[in-house]
């Protein structure tokens, strides 16, 4: 019988409504189930593309004995992290601050009042590798619990204590200026792997944020060495294995620094990023390996994680169901990157023997293998050779259609909001740049989707939805910050003002709820549920945290309007940036674009004149076409009243005309595309 999640919208907790623990969803009667049978909590945090959720929910959620246990002993919670990000923040914070380490999935256990006092990740079924078993795991806590509930009282006590009286220091005194942006590059080049391209080692990340602020570096001082950087980065993982090179789009990560192995899950967020930064590299140098990845990135998100309703779903599995050999032949199981890898073997069955032996050349595929069982990742290694592009072209339309049939990865249909306002920018101006209306189209009924769904009728802003469904939890920073980035992008595409009008709209809550003494910033709303600690962080991660999109926004708002509020409020916010980016500029990537920006002005860029003049289209498509950073764009005619920027900005001799200004106040129009692109650096 399936259990209390059953009547969730998350994927991830739907896969465990027929589980035989008897799971709750986070929500105050089951804290208050625990109170009235005097147990303790064992919360499991997770989300549904992660590998090792999906291992430990098989060894131990679907056993009938340990399900026994734990119903006996607990009471049991399940919480989405990407539906919960604020639970998931608070106790992730415990964890890592308790064993000095943390992922997924996340397992904590906690008293009736939500105080954590023992922790964990993931644990196996039978101790191994210095790990106890889950059951061995149950059995101590539940002691505990029973013989020493005094000592476990202490602990909880303390932890909480420890936890809300941590303080962030977020600068304060000022905005970050040249000298901090000087050091953050200096940094980054210090942590640059200059022959494989990215920072750091194994595992290797696509650092998508601190790319955009190189790209954005080089474009406001000149800088060919923070260019130079972002391009060798892009072009190492363009041609290395996190990026199907059948079918586009990139995977989580690469679990060895030479790009070649990635982690086979897909997520939307990471996808929607690099897709901007790769086309914004196309802007900057007119590289045709960029503008390839950016646009079959983009087709990647709308043929692979487009909606029914016209969202952009969460993320692809790594895993993906393969049949067992041997004696368990017929027996379905998943295994990590089945969908994706090939032996020669498979080659020659797809292509024939000569055109197998040519792929296998070009795209790395060996008798011994990358991956596991001697199937190879593919990739494009450099020196193969000669390349007959059509005939290559033809290899990788037939692998296509042959993968196409292998079973698929599971994908999480949930639609977040904060990733479809990254989706919406990124495809907005991908389409724009790119001449693909059907990108500008495809994002703009995503955000159609937020306004409808999302904000509905209510004053906020949800965070997921599925199904046309709208979930039961209140949007985060994140949502309000990164869906107003992609409503600002969306205006300037289109030159539709009720974009601006929208985004205006989230970014005054975001002053109203979420905005703290000296310009800090909150993660939940002055009003959300209250949890052990409020969450709050600033730094940069898989995505712009909800601080650093939030200043980024309120600056292009404060832009396009003229609002000293909204960029005070971002100024304020970037205090954080000041203090951060000079110590740990992989980790503050897009406070410091947004940085970037503001000591541009940034650009704001008043094109005059209707939408179906070859003059005024020209010097709109110009304008999108400019690196200065941060850089904004209204069209429309002077009279419109949906833009500010278009205010007193008329027709110069009844043509349409180009303003160039910062702070509103502009430089003398100009008529002539060419002389736009010199004004904006192009």
């Amino acid at each position: 019988m399936p259990n209390r999640l059953a009547h969730e919208t998350s994927p991830y907790l739907l896969q465990h409504a027929d589980n035989p623990v008897d799971w709750w969803p986070w929500s105050p009667e089951a804290f208050a189930e625990a109170r009235r049978r005097d147990v303790p909590v064992l919360l499991s945090v997770g989300y549904s593309s992660c590998h090792w959720c999906h291992v430990m929910a098989h060894e131990s959620f679907e056993d009938d004995t340990t399900a026994t246990q734990v119903n006996e002993r607990f009471v049991a919670v399940k919480v989405d992290r990407e539906e919960r990000p604020d639970v998931d923040a608070v106790y992730m914070e415990a964890v890592q601050a308790a064993t000095g380490q943390g992922g997924w999935p996340m397992t904590v256990f906690l008293t009736p009042d939500a105080a954590p006092f023992y922790f964990g990740t993931y644990f196996p079924p039978e101790s191994r590798h210095g790990l106890p078993s889950f059951r061995d795991v149950l059995d101590g806590v539940s002691r505990a619990w029973t013989e020493r509930r005094d000592e476990v009282g202490e602990v909880a006590g303390n932890i909480v204590k420890d936890l809300s009286s941590r303080s962030l220091a977020y600068g304060g005194d000022g905005v970050p200026g040249e000298e901090e942006l000087a050091q953050a590059l200096l940094g980054l080049t210090r942590e640059y792997d200059a022959t494989r391209g990215g920072f750091g080692g194994a595992p290797k990340f696509p650092p998508s944020m601190a790319l955009e602020f190189l790209l954005r570096h080089h474009a406001r001082t000149g800088s060919e060495g923070a260019l130079q950087m972002a391009a060798d980065t892009c072009e190492a993982m363009a041609r290395g294995g996190i990026y199907d090179q059948l079918g586009g789009g990139f995977a989580r990560y690469s679990v060895d620094r030479d790009w070649v192995v990635p982690h086979f899950e897909k997520m939307l967020y990471d996808n929607a990023l690099l897709c901007r930064v790769y086309a914004h590299l196309w802007r900057t140098t007119g590289d045709d390996l960029a503008r390839r990845v950016a646009l079959e990135t983009a087709d990647f998100m709308v043929r692979e994680l487009r909606t029914a309703e016209g969202g952009f779903a969460s993320a692809l599995d790594a895993d993906s169901p393969v049949e067992d050999g041997g004696e368990t032949s017929g027996d379905e199981r998943h295994a990590e990157g089945a969908y994706y890898v090939w032996t020669p073997a498979q080659l020659t069955e797809a292509l024939g023997e000569e055109d197998a032996r040519d792929a296998a050349r070009y795209f790395g595929v060996t008798d011994e293998g990358t991956f596991e069982e001697g199937a190879s990742v593919l990739r494009l290694p450099p020196d193969t050779g000669p390349v007959d592009a059509d005939r290559i072209a033809s290899i990788k339309e037939r692998l296509l259609a042959v993968r196409a049939r292998r079973p698929r990865p599971g994908r999480d249909d949930k639609v977040v909001a904060a990733w479809n306002g990254l989706a919406i920018a990124a495809l907005a101006e991908t389409g724009a740049l790119f001449d693909r209306p059907d990108l500008v189209e495809r994002a703009t009924e995503a955000a159609d989707l937020l306004v409808r769904v999302h904000m509905g009728e209510g004053a906020r802003l949800s965070r997921t939805s599925k199904d046309g469904r709208v979930g039961a939890n209140a949007g985060v920073l994140e949502d309000y910050a990164d869906t107003a980035e992609g409503f600002l992008a969306l205006a300037g595409v289109t030159g539709e003002g009720v974009w601006l009008e929208f985004a205006g709209f989230l970014l005054d809550i975001v002053l109203d709820q979420f905005v703290a003494e000296g310009g800090a910033l909150y993660d939940t709303a002055h009003d959300a549920e209250t949890l052990i600690r409020r969450p709050q962080d600033p730094t940069d991660s898989a995505a712009p945290s909800g601080w650093t999109a939030a200043a980024g926004a309120l600056l292009s708002y404060a832009a396009h309007t003229g609002s000293e509020a909204h960029r005070a409020a971002a100024e304020g916010a970037l205090g954080v940036v000041k203090a951060l980016g000079p110590r740990a500029p992989r980790f503050i990537g897009w406070g410091l674009a947004t940085a970037e920006a503001l000591l541009d002005g940034p650009r704001e860029i008043a094109v005059a004149g209707p939408a179906d003049d070859d003059l005024a289209r020209a010097l709109h498509r110009t304008a999108l076409l400019a690196p200065a950073p941060g850089a904004v764009v209204a069209f429309g005619t002077p009279d419109s009243d949906e833009f500010p920027l278009l205010r007193d900005r008329p027709l110069v001799d009844g043509e349409a005309a180009a303003y160039v200004c910062r702070h509103f106040t502009c430089d003398a129009p100009t008529t002539d595309p060419a002389e736009l692109a010199r004004k904006l650096g192009r």
